[in-house]
């Protein structure tokens, strides 16, 4: 459907990106009435997650008539997505000042990073619609290096060609090797994910080949789930803030709907708070909140400029013109969202910090910790309050990122001869006190 308001109704089968009608963005809507009452639901979820069968032991697909009934059993494709834990990140908090504090390991999936969630459900429609006759060629997507990844990956266990196209230089060479090792063909173009992304729209007017990026509301389906999974592992609680790196913005969308249809089902008595965290270097939604800030009313899309994005740490939130920028900004406003940004020296210190706490933190994430610590501190967020911040993807993929963070702490050489060895050790011990 239309977010436009145009009216604008199209199945899950069609071609369409946009409304042909207006070019607004288009969102599924459920008929969330046919669904089961809250109790009965968490029960069947329940019984599938401790004794499903397959694909609903995946951490999506147990919520099948919630994210996209229209895919059939037989047509799911899923590499055990979902089911990310949820840790409390209690040396951490306690550093800056937060008392619950938790972490959501989004990266802990196949590929390393949240784009699975929507792949799962992307690929599997993808696979629906050529069962029902419908000629794919290849899926097609831009990326700054997680989507390209997790389609990559879903594409090949689906046995469908998939294309990516990526700014050269711009992703790290962990995420530039996952599509290579799963056979997709990769093009790499002089230019960055913005001027990626004109490509592959233009791309995507081919009939056979199909756009995979967020752009595609199909993929918000399964990263909403996110949502579920965060009240289901806190007991039912909602937390007071959840906060999530904006980039591209279509997970924004996907938090915000998810805990929206969450209240609408009665699954849930309240919205959390949701922060879209930026990179300062790439942050066109944090500068139209500043703009309708000083102006003294709620953002609107109106507010909002497109910027060419500057060179970040945070590489995979590194767009300056995201495509569901109108998406993000109502969801944003139906949960009393804010826009924070940070520094690359602040994100660089927030990583080491979370690090030396037990996390292996990816850029993305260690700007929404940044966020969060600057939240803390002018007291937006309060003290006592409870805080989920989402982490995108797995430190693993950000080698280069993470030798600069650990830079001061160098390996130590010290003589191989046992008591030599621990002498010196012991010597190291002492200089740490």
């Amino acid at each position: 459907m239309c977010t436009e308001g145009c009216a604008g109704e199209f199945t899950p089968a069609t071609t369409h990106y946009r409304c042909p009608r207006c070019a607004g963005l288009l969102e599924v809507r459920h008929e969330l009435a046919a669904l089961p009452e809250a109790a009965v639901w968490r029960e069947i979820v329940r019984t599938r997650t401790f004794g499903g069968e397959w694909p609903h032991l995946s951490g999506v697909w147990r919520l099948h008539e919630w994210v996209m009934p229209w895919v059939s059993r037989a047509q799911v494709v899923s590499l055990g997505e979902g089911g990310s834990p949820l840790v409390p990140a209690g040396r951490y908090g306690a550093a800056i000042g937060a008392r619950s504090l938790w972490i959501k390991q989004c990266g802990s999936g196949h590929t390393g990073s949240f784009k699975d969630l929507g792949m799962t459900v992307l690929v599997s429609a993808v696979k629906q619609m050529i069962a029902e006759g419908r000629e794919v060629r290849a899926m097609v997507c831009a990326s700054t290096g997680d989507t390209s990844a997790a389609l990559a990956a879903y594409g090949a266990a689906a046995g469908i060609p998939v294309i990516v196209v990526l700014p050269a230089g711009k992703i790290s060479s962990a995420q530039l090797l996952q599509p290579r090792a799963h056979g997709a063909m990769v093009v790499a173009l002089e230019t960055d994910f913005d001027g990626c992304m004109r490509v592959v729209e233009r791309l995507a007017r081919e009939p056979a080949l199909y756009l995979a990026n967020s752009l595609n509301c199909l993929r918000i389906e399964g990263q909403k789930t996110i949502a579920w999974e965060i009240v289901a592992q806190r007991g039912g609680v909602v937390p007071a803030w959840v906060l999530v790196p904006g980039g591209n913005l279509g997970n924004v969308s996907a938090l915000a709907k998810g805990f929206l249809e969450l209240l609408a089902l009665g699954w849930i008595d309240r919205l959390p708070r949701l922060v879209c965290c930026q990179a300062e270097r790439a942050a066109p939604l944090y500068e139209a909140f500043v703009r309708a800030k000083a102006a003294g009313r709620a953002l609107r899309s109106e507010d909002y400029r497109p910027v060419q994005a500057g060179t970040t740490a945070a590489s995979a939130i590194q767009i300056g013109a995201p495509v569901s920028l109108p998406k993000a900004v109502a969801g944003l406003n139906a949960c009393g969202g804010v826009v924070a940004a940070a520094s690359e020296a602040a994100l660089a210190a927030a990583a080491a910090r979370a690090d030396q706490a037990g996390f292996y933190v990816c850029p993305q994430t260690a700007a929404a910790l940044a966020c969060a610590e600057q939240l803390v501190a002018d007291r937006t967020i309060g003290a006592e309050e409870e805080v989920v911040v989402i982490s995108t993807a797995h430190g693993l993929k950000f080698g280069e990122f993470k030798a600069q963070v650990a830079a001061e702490n160098q390996a130590v050489s010290v003589s191989s001869e046992p008591e030599a060895a621990v002498a010196a050790i012991h010597r190291l011990l002492d200089a740490k006190r």
